[in-house]
């Protein structure tokens, strides 16, 4: 992944989708980095460690530096609903936020940037250059087992006539095979997916997303990895495993730029 620093934030991207025209993408860090060296944290989510009214300053400045006009953002709760925003919802609906049923979000519209909020967990970027369709998955262990991200590519495959092998994907910064340790996988994770184990009670669920997005028709070459564990990187990303409940939230974004 490349590191940018651009309007006052500072993010990561995949070499693949940041070359796609028309389109924006960043995984941010915790940390903004001030001119002066100084590094002030950049916490998204709210009731994780730090002040409403300080979160939705950052939020704010994430929309002012991307040049977004409306934030539609995952109501997350570990299961596999994939949420659309259509152009009637961005015709109807007021407000700069939107708060969405679903782990994972989809439209086809420009200038809304679909936001998914983690800790530990994936997020997966889906592009469609074709059909100009972008999604943005929100994937623990949980959404996981239940293949959400093969879901996400249905849903763009059945709502916008996307073909899978178009699209170009990249899994976000997470809980790598080194820290991903279950020990009560037997009755937490289903038997057809302990082919991801690995030494211990570890798992890899970086290698599940890449099967199941293979399995879902996309082409292994159009999917990157960012290979980054958030509890091994504490120094640029929040980790729930290495933090505990009061963590904040990195966010992970994905827009389609306006003509």
């Amino acid at each position: 992944m490349r590191c940018v620093q651009d309007n006052g934030l500072r993010y990561l991207q995949f070499p693949g989708l940041a070359i796609a025209p028309g389109l924006w993408h960043g995984i941010l860090t915790r940390f903004l980095s001030e001119g002066d060296g100084r590094r002030t944290p950049l916490n998204m989510g709210l009731n994780c460690g730090d002040s409403d009214r300080r979160v939705w300053a950052n939020r704010r400045g994430l929309m002012t530096a991307i040049g977004s006009r409306r934030a539609v953002f995952a109501r997350q709760i570990h299961a596999d609903q994939v949420g659309v925003w259509d152009h009637v919802q961005d015709q109807l609906l007021n407000g700069e936020h939107v708060d969405l049923p679903g782990d994972a979000l989809v439209t086809d519209v420009p200038g809304t940037v679909l936001i998914i909020q983690t800790a530990d967990c994936q997020s997966v970027l889906l592009f469609d250059p074709v059909k100009r369709v972008i999604g943005n998955v929100h994937s623990g262990w949980r959404g996981s087992i239940r293949n959400v991200v093969g879901r996400t590519v249905r849903t763009m495959m059945e709502r916008y006539d996307c073909r899978p092998q178009d699209l170009i994907c990249g899994i976000g910064p997470s809980l790598g095979p080194c820290c991903a340790e279950f020990v009560h996988f037997r009755r937490e994770i289903p038997e057809a997916y302990w082919g991801y184990r690995r030494e211990g009670d570890l798992f890899d669920f970086w290698q599940m997303s890449v099967d199941q997005l293979a399995q879902a028709g996309v082409a292994r070459r159009s999917i990157s990895v960012s290979g980054l564990c958030t509890r091994c990187n504490q120094h640029l990303f929040y980790s729930y495993r290495g933090e505990g409940k009061k963590t904040g939230r990195f966010v992970a974004a994905i827009q389609l730029k306006s003509e």
